[in-house]
């Protein structure tokens, strides 16, 4: 049941709470994935799967012993050590995350924003990282992983892995077109995870 409000809290202040207040600052939606089949689009309804995935998955936790068994668990990474750890990543994620959205400030979306022209954020978490919030995510999936260790949370691994490297590629061409030169000096200074 912990892990199950923790993730409800998470998803509220990284995904809500923070897409509101920028919407209440600055009167953008800082949602821009559109219903289309583009790249974009597509990669949209991934990270909305993915986000389902693994709110049925530890609702199953939660409230079905039954059916834990269908989840195909990795009972040979049950540990306690590999638990606190996921614990820890889980913390860890949320406050790299929280901070990272802090530092872009009103450039922060979810997705491209193709509409508005937003600034190019190198300062905090971005001296030592391209994408310190995708980097907080793969953090959080981890984790996830390592205190429900089952097929589901490993292909929830192996989905966002591909989805966010995707996300970042179209990001980059995104902003080298945006801001061409500054962004390419940028990218060739600070690495894209860490």
């Amino acid at each position: 049941m912990a892990l199950l409000i923790f993730l409800l809290i998470y998803f509220f202040l990284v995904f809500f709470l923070r897409s509101f207040l920028l919407w209440k600052k600055t009167g953008i939606n800082p949602l821009t994935f559109k219903n289309g089949d583009d790249a974009h689009g597509f990669n949209g309804k991934v990270f909305s799967s993915i986000s389902i995935l693994e709110l049925i998955i530890i609702s199953i936790y939660a409230f079905s012993n039954n059916w834990r068994e269908y989840l195909l668990p990795l009972w040979y990474l049950e540990n306690p050590i590999l638990h606190k750890i996921g614990w820890v990543m889980l913390f860890l994620s949320l406050l790299i995350v929280w901070v990272a959205q802090s530092q872009m400030a009103n450039s922060w979306r979810i997705g491209i924003d193709e509409e508005n022209k937003t600034e190019l954020v190198t300062n905090g978490l971005f001296k030592y990282s391209r994408n310190p919030i995708f980097l907080g995510i793969m953090v959080a999936n981890i984790g996830l992983f390592l205190i429900l260790p089952n097929a589901f949370t490993m292909l929830i691994v192996a989905l966002s892995t591909i989805s966010i490297n995707t996300q970042i590629r179209l990001e980059e061409e995104h902003l080298e077109k945006t801001h061409s030169d500054i962004y390419i000096q940028y990218k060739n200074k600070v690495r894209r995870w860490i």
